[in-house]
């Protein structure tokens, strides 16, 4: 067991560290900012109203996990403490990945190699990398609730599916399929019960009242559901096309990016998918559909967190059909080979010898800028900025050359990366907003070199 123990702390330390090493590298984005603001308001005391995006925490997804978080932050208020958890929860996925193996009958040498299975698959890594999502967290519980409904442990599955629950109001759907899978395969007909009459409940509550309440069908609208804007612009209209227009759905998911995705997501455990095994896959509907039916490219590739609820069952197809002596592959070392070059191919760390180094020409002068906003006070700047500064009520990376001048004046700091200003902004816009700055007695230039400009409110 103490080897079990090594393998998932050092896993934790590597997907920290990588998730780390982006966020110093500042290839962080909106989503970081997003979580870690709202976290840090609830810890704070204050509503989770972020000002990166604009509306309650709870209107995104009805992630009322992300409430325990904030103890974390009355500890010491940091973003790491979003990495850390992440990391561990998809490390700790790899513990009942192993005990599921040893529950199945396969023997140790085997089971540890399923779990290296887990820990390679390209979208674990990947995932880690792409900020910090809640769904990471349901990932191990997904997989501890199946543990407990094999073992007959009620408690420890009412948990389980709970924190599932409250990572994302979409996971309740993924909770109601493996539900219908326990029931009807799994012959765990009580917690198959559970699992869909609980799933059920909290989709309508989450997605009837929660979100509405904190939010609008215009924010959802404009927060998620432009990843399948050919089905409409409201939710009338998206209802219309799929019961009157099915031709538009069938033409959309029968492409070419859709097979690819699927090859792509399905290749780490090729080896293992025999057809008399495949009916966990009845738990990953919902997910995989979702993304299939997005007409948006990053939603159906290896590089985002969307296909992470697909992952424990996976494994569980392996599983069964390793146990059966049905898998193509039976030895230790050729699975774990199979999944290594499989990591080699599919994982993005080779970022960080390419895409994560664009910054790093005036990465000094940005952290220089930064340790001089010293106060908890507003700040306008950048998006690759913001989720550096988020611990904060006001901060926003969105600047319209058009707007009026007045606007700056809600803003204490204005830290901009010329060099490098984001997606949500120009080299050109920004280069005029410094001119006006300079111009203006309201503001001081307090910090200048290699593109980066700090100004600083003048207290009359």
């Amino acid at each position: 067991m103490n080897h079990i123990k090594i393998i998932f702390g050092i896993t934790s330390l590597i997907l920290f560290i990588s998730s780390s090493l982006r966020h110093e590298l500042f290839n962080s984005s909106g989503d970081l900012a997003f979580f870690d603001q709202c976290i840090y308001l609830i810890s704070q005391g204050k509503p989770p109203v972020s000002s990166v995006l604009g509306f309650h925490l709870l209107a995104d997804h009805a992630a009322w996990i992300l409430y325990p978080l904030a103890l974390l932050y009355k500890i010491y208020p940091s973003v790491y403490w979003l990495f850390a958890v992440q990391s561990i929860a998809l490390a700790l996925g790899a513990l009942p990945t192993y005990f599921l193996a040893l529950q199945a009958g396969l023997k140790e040498n085997l089971a540890v190699a399923i779990m290296a299975v887990y820990l390679m698959y390209p979208v674990v890594y990947n995932s880690n990398l792409c900020d910090f999502h809640p769904d990471t967290i349901a990932i191990p519980a997904l997989l501890f609730a199946v543990l407990a409904a094999r073992s007959r442990k009620i408690a420890w599955f009412c948990v389980s599916i709970l924190v599932v629950l409250g990572c994302k109001a979409v996971l309740s759907l993924t909770v109601v399929a493996m539900g219908i899978w326990l029931l009807l395969f799994e012959k765990r007909r009580l917690y198959g019960a559970i699992a869909i009459i609980a799933g059920t409940i909290w989709f309508l509550i989450a997605n009837w009242t929660i979100i509405p309440y904190f939010g609008s069908e215009a924010t959802l609208l404009n927060r998620h559901l432009y990843r399948y804007s050919y089905l409409g612009n409201s939710f009338s209209e998206m209802l219309q096309i799929l019961l009157l227009q099915p031709k538009i759905i069938f033409n959309n998911l029968f492409s070419t990016i859709n097979l690819e995705y699927l090859c792509f997501l399905f290749l780490p455990v090729l080896w293992g998918l025999r057809p008399q095994f495949l009916t966990p896959l009845i738990s990953i509907i919902p997910c995989i559909a979702l993304n299939l039916l997005a007409d948006h490219p990053s939603q159906k590739n290896l590089v985002l967190h969307y296909s992470l609820p697909a992952i424990p069952f996976l494994i569980l197809v392996v599983v069964a059909s390793l146990t059966a002596g049905k898998a193509w592959l039976k030895q230790r070392r050729a699975i774990i080979l199979w999944s290594l070059v499989l990591f080699l191919v599919f994982g993005k760390y080779g970022f960080f010898s390419s895409k994560y180094l664009h910054n790093i020409d005036n990465w000094a002068a940005t952290k220089e800028a930064i340790a001089l906003v010293k106060t908890k006070d507003s700040v306008l700047t950048t998006d690759i900025i913001t989720p550096h500064l988020t611990h904060r009520q006001l901060i926003s990376f969105k600047y319209n050359p058009s707007q009026n001048i007045a606007d700056l004046n809600q803003f204490y700091y204005v830290l901009l990366n010329i060099r490098h200003p984001g997606w949500a902004a120009t080299s050109e816009s920004l280069s005029n907003l410094v001119n006006i700055l300079k111009n203006q007695s309201k503001f001081n230039l307090e910090y200048q070199r290699d593109d980066v400009y700090l100004f600083e409110k003048t207290i009359s």
